[in-house]
C-alpha cells in the first residue's frame, strides 16, 4: 500500500483569491452533513446536503482548461523533468505524494496559490508500456484498479483472463456484493484518495479544493470529489459512474461540479477499448464502462480534426498539444457560433454493461471475493 507523506504547509488564513493565471466560476456543490463517511456511503437516500457555492473553475474557458490539462500532466513526472509542463508564477513549486523511492501506487502532485486559497490535487494516472505512457513502479496497481474500476466483472473479458476478484459467476453473471467488498479495499486508489484529501483539508482549512486528473486519475479525482462535494475536472478519464454505484457513494442532488473532458478519437472515455484483441485487451486492461457522471465536454477531433479512434490520442499531451493549445478551431456545433470550448453536455441516457447480469448469487457472508494482489 502506497504512503501519502505530505509536508506540514503553514495554511493562510486568507480565503477566496481568484488566481489571475485561472478563470474561475461559481459552482454549486453538494456536500452530505454527516462527517461519517462509512454512515454516508451506505445512507445516501435519507441524507441532509449543504448546498453551497464556491469557486470553481471556468470550464467553458479554454485557457483555464488548458493549465488545468498541464498539471494533470505534471502528476506524471517530476518538476525539471523534460517533461513537466510550465505552469507559469502564480502557483507554488508542487508538494508530491506517492513519490517516495519505495512507493509503487497512488501518486501525484499538488499545486497552490501563493496565499495558500486555491488547492489544486492532481492524481496521476496509469503508467503502462503502451503508446501512451512509458510504465513505472505503479504500473502493476495502477492496472488493478483499472481493472476493478472500469470493468463489467474483475476483468472478466475472456476465458483466458485471469480475474482480479473471484465474483464471476459464469454466463455473464457476477455477484454483487463481491463486486462492491472488492472496491472498498483499504489498499485500492480510492480509500487512498479519501485519506490524502482528509489529509490536504487539515493542511489548508481555509482553501477552496479542486481535484483534477488524467485517466485513471481523471476518475479516481471525480470519485473522490463526488464523495466530498469539491470541484472536479477529469481529463480523458474512463468512465466511473458504474464505479461509483459500487462503491455506494453518496448521490447528491447534482454532480455537475464534476466536468469530463475528452476527445471523440479516444477509445477509452469513449467506452470503446473493449475485447480481447483491442489495445486495452492486449495489454490486459478491461475497460468497458462508458457513462460519466456529471458534464461532459466532448471534442469531435474525428469530425474536426480528422483524427481516428487510436488509444495513441488517449495521452495528455495529446490533449494539451494537439486540442486545448490551439485557438483555431471553432468546435460550435452551429453555424455562424464560435466556440473554443464544445458545448456543455450530459450522458443521462448510457447504460453500463447491458449484457450483464448483477445479483445476489452468493450467501453475503461468504468469503472468497478477495482480490488478486501479488
Amino acid at each position: 500500500m502506497s504512503r501519502v507523506v505530505l509536508s506540514d504547509v503553514a495554511p493562510s488564513a486568507r480565503f477566496g483569491l481568484d488566481s489571475p493565471s485561472i478563470r474561475t466560476k461559481r459552482t454549486s456543490v453538494h456536500r452530505p452533513l454527516s462527517q461519517s463517511l462509512s454512515g454516508v456511503r451506505f445512507r445516501s437516500g435519507d441524507l441532509t446536503w449543504d448546498t453551497t457555492e464556491v469557486d470553481g473553475p471556468d470550464v467553458q474557458d479554454r485557457e483555464a482548461l488548458l493549465l488545468l490539462a498541464k498539471m494533470a500532466n505534471n502528476a506524471y513526472t517530476e518538476p525539471r523533468a523534460k517533461d513537466w509542463y510550465d505552469i507559469g508564477p502564480d502557483w507554488n513549486n508542487s508538494y508530491p505524494f506517492g513519490w517516495e523511492p519505495d512507493a509503487d501506487g497512488f501518486r501525484g502532485h499538488i499545486f497552490a496559490t501563493p496565499d495558500n486559497s486555491t488547492v489544486i490535487i492532481s492524481v496521476k494516472g496509469t503508467s503502462i508500456f503502451w503508446p501512451v505512457g512509458g510504465g513505472g513502479p505503479t504500473q502493476r496497481k495502477d492496472k488493478l484498479n483499472d481493472n476493478l474500476l472500469f470493468s463489467c466483472c474483475c476483468a472478466r473479458v475472456g476465458p483466458t483472463w485471469s480475474t482480479v476478484c473471484d465474483c464471476y459467476e459464469g454466463s455473464y453473471k457476477c455477484d454483487q456484493g463481491c463486486l462492491e467488498r472488492s472496491l472498498a479495499e483499504e489498499s485500492l486508489f480510492y480509500s487512498i484518495g479519501i485519506n490524502l484529501y482528509n489529509n490536504v483539508t487539515y493542511m489548508y482549512p481555509n482553501a477552496n479544493i479542486w481535484m483534477i486528473g488524467h485517466s485513471l486519475g481523471g476518475a479516481l479525482a471525480s470519485l473522490v470529489g463526488v464523495t466530498f462535494g469539491v470541484p472536479v475536472v477529469a481529463f480523458e478519464a474512463p468512465a466511473e459512474r458504474l464505479a461509483a454505484s459500487r462503491l455506494h457513494l453518496p448521490s447528491p442532488p447534482s454532480t455537475q461540479h464534476v466536468t469530463h473532458v475528452y476527445n471523440t478519437a479516444d477509445p477509452i472515455p469513449m467506452g470503446t477499448c473493449t475485447g480481447v484483441s483491442s489495445t486495452c485487451g492486449i495489454t490486459g486492461i478491461a475497460i468497458e464502462t462508458r457513462c460519466h457522471l456529471g458534464q461532459v465536454i466532448r471534442y469531435d477531433t474525428v469530425t474536426k480534426l480528422g483524427w481516428s479512434a487510436n488509444v495513441i490520442h488517449h495521452g495528455i499531451q495529446a490533449l494539451i498539444d494537439g486540442v486545448l493549445s490551439r485557438d483555431d478551431i471553432d468546435w460550435g456545433d452551429s453555424v455562424g457560433k464560435n466556440q473554443t470550448v464544445p458545448a456543455l453536455t450530459t450522458e443521462e441516457d448510457c447504460v453500463d454493461c447491458f449484457n450483464w447480469e448483477f445479483g445476489d448469487y452468493r450467501n453475503a457472508t461468504r468469503a472468497g471475493c478477495a482480490n488478486r494482489i501479488k
